[in-house]
């Protein structure tokens, strides 16, 4: 994952696989580097939801999963099909201005800014803008960035992130698409311009740019989009925004240097208004979450779910970067399906069977805006109570020897228990997440079980702020999060991800096998969810 690392992979397990970290008994890492190189090899394209890639791919992991012996659990054999509307921006009839005192200043597309289509945008837009500060309202701690601020029939902007004195998860929470949509619509807001914060973006803005055309999705079921009402979304460049604060009481760059140290922001208005012009191209999609199924073992627990979820998707085709073109996603997300298919066939092979049933699930369109596994969390394929627990696996990153394990949701479940057990058990320390400004935690497919009361977390190979490793991992986020290079020419550690497997099966063993479902934590953000049916159990 990181480009400095320009050796083929088949020899960076040589190199990585050192005896830092013990070999585990079940997994040597090399079956799941297997699966990897078949889902993100050139031929798959990048899996871009809807394509005959992501097809190519989804029939592969049938075929395997067929294999390995589990049995259909979706709604088609083992697939569940999912409709979407593709939405495209056409950049050719379109266009972004700032009107001051009457005159005309016309903003570059892709180089100033750039329209977001996931949200249903208006042909036209003609409104004043308003300075916002982090453009949220949370009323568990009374924080309001729009308190004393008119902003009914206005273009709010504001910079992504939050102040230091809110809660993680609710930080998290009120930062989500469909929670910014809804306070929007409740204040009248016509829509928004997000300044990325520069101390926390996880790319630059020369990559983001680059996937600013391509096609975004929506449910075409209309109950599951809760973005409507916002007429106009735009993401500006914080090299640029500047622009935005001509004849303002404060500068882009005062503002930005309160925001690095998530220190409160002030509330104006600004000078100018926001004139813009969309023309998106529109059409539908259709593509299919998987869904297979181990039983249980037990009488009575075998009609309850454990799920493991992965996303299978990843951004397809799209600008050239040193020439590649194809944006392969082995480690975003190969590696967790192909982590999936490697658990599969390890715990239907062995002679112990868990208690409860384990549904293995491979979600479409997570890079859409977790959209696949919104539908499957809205409509499962098994009874919608029955679910008890959903353990997601995206990009767990196995690029240095597994020593921490981070845990998305640690804090927040009876799951935090089973996983610091396991790890211990293994030798491996664990920790919450070490940067929550990222929102990691509402950013994949676990927050749509969350969001039906499911405890869920999310788990990747760790390091500790500050360390080498972490600065390994921020190099490949920049390097090669969401670009050609996640592809099978860069450095993995065969051992950290067999480590990493065993960590999942036990827990996945341990959750299946415990009497008692997991709960959250009664002083969890996340409890609220749960059906009022469920809460006593």
């Amino acid at each position: 994952m990181l480009k400095r690392f320009l050796f083929s992979v088949s020899l960076a397990p040589l190199l990585l696989a050192t005896p830092a970290i013990a070999q585990t008994a079940t997994f040597s890492g090399q079956s799941w580097w297997d699966y990897v190189k078949v889902l993100a090899a050139d031929d798959m394209e990048g899996r871009e939801t809807g394509s005959a890639g992501l097809h190519k791919a989804s029939t592969y992991v049938v075929e395997q999963l067929k294999k390995s012996g589990l049995e259909p659990a979706g709604t088609n054999g083992y697939y569940q099909p999912v409709k979407f509307f593709s939405r495209q921006i056409d950049e050719s009839a379109s266009s972004l201005a700032l009107v001051r005192n009457g005159k005309s200043e016309p903003l570059v597309l892709g180089e100033d800014a750039m329209f977001s289509t996931r949200f249903s945008l208006l042909p036209s837009v003609d409104a004043p803008l308003v300075f916002a500060g982090y453009g949220l309202r949370i009323p568990e701690t009374k924080y309001d960035d729009f308190s004393g601020l008119d902003v009914r029939g206005k273009v709010i902007v504001y910079i992504a992130g939050s102040p230091a004195d809110v809660p993680s998860a609710l930080s998290a929470h009120y930062q989500s698409t469909g929670e910014r949509a809804r306070t929007l619509r409740e204040l009248g807001a016509v829509g928004f311009i997000s300044i990325p914060n520069p101390a926390s973006m996880d790319i630059p803005w020369s990559r983001m740019t680059l996937a600013r055309t391509r096609p975004s999705m929506l449910l075409a079921d209309p109950s599951l989009n809760d973005t409507h009402g916002v007429q106009l979304a735009v993401t500006f460049n914080p090299a640029a925004a500047e622009k935005l604060f001509v004849g303002a009481s404060h500068t882009f760059a005062d503002l930005a240097a309160l925001a690095k140290d998530r220190k409160p922001l002030p509330h104006f208005p600004l000078t100018a208004s926001i004139q813009a012009k969309a023309t998106v191209l529109q059409k539908d999609v259709e593509s299919d979450n998987i869904v297979a199924k181990l039983p249980g073992s037990d009488l009575r627990l075998k009609s309850e779910y454990v799920v493991l979820s992965a996303h299978l998707d990843h951004v397809g085709i799209g600008e050239p970067i040193n020439g590649d073109k194809i944006y392969n996603g082995a480690m975003d997300n190969a590696s967790g399906s192909a982590l999936l298919l490697d658990l599969a066939a390890a715990m239907q092979a062995s002679t112990t069977k868990p208690r409860r049933s384990i549904l293995f699930l491979f979600v479409t369109a997570e890079e859409k805006g977790l959209l696949g596994s919104r539908y499957f969390a809205s409509y499962p394929t098994v009874p919608k109570p029955s679910i008890v627990a959903d353990l997601n696996t995206d990009m767990f990153l196995p690029i240095f020897p597994l020593k921490v394990l981070t845990v998305w949701g640690l804090n927040e479940s009876s799951l935090g228990t089973d996983v610091r057990e396991v790890a211990k058990r293994l030798g491996v320390e664990v920790q919450p997440d070490p940067e929550p400004l990222r929102n990691s935690f509402v950013r994949s497919d676990q927050y749509s079980f969350i969001r039906q009361g499911v405890p869920s977390l999310a788990m990747g190979v760790g390091a500790v702020k500050g360390s080498p490793e972490a600065a390994l991992q921020k190099t490949w986020l920049t390097q090669r999060y969401h670009a050609p290079s996640d592809d099978l020419n860069q450095p993995v550690d065969l051992i950290a991800a067999g480590k990493f497997e065993e960590i999942l099966m036990q827990l996945a063993l341990r959750v299946a096998d415990t009497p008692q479902p997991p709960k959250w934590n009664s002083d969890s953000f996340f409890v609220r969810f749960v059906p009022q049916a469920t809460t006593g159990r």
